[in-house]
């Protein structure tokens, strides 16, 4: 069975969100833990901001025993998830992570960013060898859906980001942005979004932190902004009016009393915020200051939907192609799980063949009539490769199995063959 188990901006708040997040650097252990269990054959986990999802085949147990794996991975009582966990099977579970890989389960709608996120946790579970044949063909089979999605319908037009709300944000609490300086902590692509977006509503002043200095500096000069490490935070918040972060770090970078400090040596000018990490850049209880204005990623809300209204008929059109492309790996799947049993037909059938093959050569090399070996050869060869089938149809109906009697008919007899006239 195919499984996906979700845990995202939807069902859970952000505290929740925070628990169950993974690591970069927690990703191999889980996923060799993971696929450790008996249960589960294939393995790939997605863990983003807004979302942390296992995505598994399951050879027969009980798809709870991920759940109980996930909380006991992140050591938090199971009741505390099964509220808002989501489960999908098989084919609603393919559908769930095209929809995802589009952008059509995104709080900014067709945002293109889990994109390279799903492409970036299939890579890892590929590299740490937890991918079996089905989720790779299923994973490929999502790109390419995503790819069309993309290239068909409207659904990347007029792009609005988390990235884009947050400086949008930002350009409501301020009359000008104009006349602001922006701190941004972290150097990946949501910030390097962000850092183009206030680029581009003229920013006063960008400073780039983050742990790798080197990293920082190429956005800075990318930008027109100044580098530094995240041991200068506390200097750099003094001259800041916008800090926008989104980083990996497991723990908060700024906490209250920094922030305090760096208030009182502004003389209490206020400071925008906005928290893009998962988990929290920046501690709740800095939200508490006066003159702080701190926002978490589901406070972008107001903007996102806008955004929301604008893509609704792509969004429709997206979930036609969608549907559509489910069916067709549906099929190709049913397709290809029967191509086990052909293989043990067509070794079955070619044992029997070389068997009478070797009788028949062993009579001709006793010298006896080609023509009546090859009789003898046809005759044995049809008998032999028809008598496990025809004890078995047999068998069916003395027990009255109506199913197999209709489906051996239909798999067995060729009526276009019976038809046709004997040379």
């Amino acid at each position: 069975m195919l499984l996906s188990l979700g845990i995202n901006h939807k069902s859970a708040t952000l505290e929740v969100r925070e628990q169950v997040a993974f690591s970069s650097s927690q990703m191999a252990l889980a996923l060799e833990d993971l696929t450790s269990l008996d249960e589960v054959e294939e393995a790939a986990i997605l863990s983003t901001c807004n979302r942390t999802e296992i995505y598994c085949r399951l050879e027969g147990g009980d798809e709870r025993l991920v759940l109980e794996w996930l909380g006991h991975f992140h050591r938090l009582p199971i009741d505390s998830l099964e509220h808002c966990a989501r489960w999908h099977r098989d084919g609603e579970a393919v559908r769930h992570l095209m929809r995802v890989a589009c952008g059509l389960d995104s709080m900014v709608l067709g945002e293109p960013q889990i994109l390279g996120q799903i492409k970036s946790a299939y890579q890892t579970a590929r590299t740490h060898h937890t991918l079996g044949s089905d989720l790779e063909r299923l994973f490929q089979h999502t790109f390419a859906v995503a790819k069309q999605v993309r290239t068909e319908t409207g659904i990347g037009e007029n792009p609005v980001s988390v990235a884009y709300a947050a400086v949008n944000l930002a350009g409501r609490i301020f009359d000008d942005i104009r006349q602001s300086r922006a701190l941004l902590i972290g150097a990946g692509e949501t910030i390097e979004l962000v850092a183009r977006h206030l680029r581009e509503a003229g920013i006063q002043g960008i400073i780039v932190a983050n742990r790798t200095r080197e990293r920082a500096q190429t956005l800075a000069d990318e930008v027109g902004g100044v580098a530094i490490g995240l041991d200068e935070l506390e200097n750099a918040l003094v001259c800041a009016d916008i800090v926008i972060s989104s980083t990996g770090s497991p723990t908060p970078l700024l906490g209250k009393g920094i922030v305090e400090s760096a208030l009182k040596t502004r003389k209490h000018r206020p400071i925008f915020m906005v928290d893009i990490a998962i988990p929290r850049d920046i501690e709740p209880q800095v939200g508490e200051l006066d003159d702080i204005f701190l926002y978490s990623i589901d406070d972008l809300n107001d903007v996102i939907s806008e955004n929301r209204r604008s893509r609704q008929a792509a969004a429709d059109q997206a979930e036609e192609m969608i549907l559509a492309n489910v069916s067709a790996w549906q099929h190709e799947r049913r397709v290809r799980s029967a191509g086990d049993l052909i293989r043990r037909h067509r070794h079955q059938a070619e044992r029997l063949r070389a068997e009478a093959e070797a009788e028949a050569l062993a009579a001709l090399s006793r010298g006896q009539d080609p023509e009546r070996v090859i009789q003898k050869l046809t005759q044995q060869l049809t008998n032999r490769l028809l008598h496990g089938t025809t004890s078995r149809i047999r068998a069916a109906s003395g027990a009255e199995r109506v199913d197999l009697i209709q489906a051996a008919e239909e798999l067995l007899i060729d009526d276009s063959a019976l038809h046709q006239e004997s040379p």
